[in-house]
């Protein structure tokens, strides 16, 4: 696994750093392969960059042969102000699909929630993360995604795997029901199997908020039931980590320049 970490002054610059490193990592794939598949986030930093993105004018991608995947999802309807598909949509997709340019749009897969059944919608989105990545890998246990975005919890949470619960225990299955106990509701989420699948995994993290999540991240005991994004360590892929200098600690802001 190679790690690299880019840190930027400020959330914009962070997401445009995202957005360019994306675009290329895009192209790359598509040029070896037919489709190109990508696991989103939520997040107030991931938001900026799917703005961006659908700004920029699509940056010249053929975006119909883009897969789009949600990492994790709240256990509620996509029209629910939590939803992080809503998000997705609202920022990207709705102006995509208002083009109506084919090359434009790329192929969306949003978690099918049904809040009473939160196993049931897992199973569901784990064989629909099945069937669209069979064709070029099916000979693999767990399907090997391109590109996963990720947040960082203040408590050391990513995607919807939160600290002592049970998906984090998970080795087998690709994307599960978590109840977190915290919040007395279920998450629906990847799990640590299938981000390690990944052929590139980046975090995105802005904000002061960040730091002693960051710093135990990096610098703590190893004890990922606790600090769950430690986890995350695709051992045949690349980690990327996008900071802004605000989400440095203190004591460590001199090791980095950004």
């Amino acid at each position: 696994m190679s790690t690299q970490i880019i840190i930027k002054r400020n959330p914009d610059e962070v997401a445009s750093a995202v957005a360019e490193w994306l675009i290329d990592s895009i192209r790359g794939v598509l040029q070896v392969r037919p489709a190109c598949s990508i696991a989103l986030s939520g997040g107030s930093t991931p938001k900026r960059l799917y703005e961006l993105i659908a700004a920029n004018e699509l940056h010249c991608l053929d975006w119909s042969r883009v897969m789009l995947f949600w990492g994790d999802e709240r256990n509620v309807p996509a029209d629910h102000s939590d939803s992080n598909y809503r998000m997705v949509r609202e920022a990207w997709l709705d102006r995509a699909l208002a083009s109506r340019e084919s090359r434009c749009i790329p192929r969306f897969f949003p978690v099918p929630v049904q809040p009473s059944t939160p196993e049931r919608s897992a199973r569901e989105y784990s064989e629909m993360i099945r069937e669209a990545l069979s064709t070029d890998r099916a000979n693999e246990t767990i399907p090997r995604i391109d590109m996963v975005l990720l947040g960082l919890g203040d408590d050391s949470h990513t995607a919807s795997l939160f600290p002592e619960t049970l998906a984090l225990q998970e080795e087998d299955e690709i994307f599960v029901a978590n109840f977190v106990p915290k919040f007395d509701a279920y998450r629906l989420t990847m799990t640590v199997p299938m981000i390690n699948a990944a052929r590139q995994v980046a975090f995105l993290v802005c904000g002061s908020s960040k730091q002693a999540a960051i710093d135990v991240v990096w610098h703590g005991p190893r004890q990922g039931t606790l600090y769950p994004a430690q986890l995350i360590q695709p051992q045949q892929g690349e980690l990327f980590w996008f900071l802004d200098t605000a989400a440095l600690p203190e004591h460590r802001k001199s090791d980095y320049q950004p």
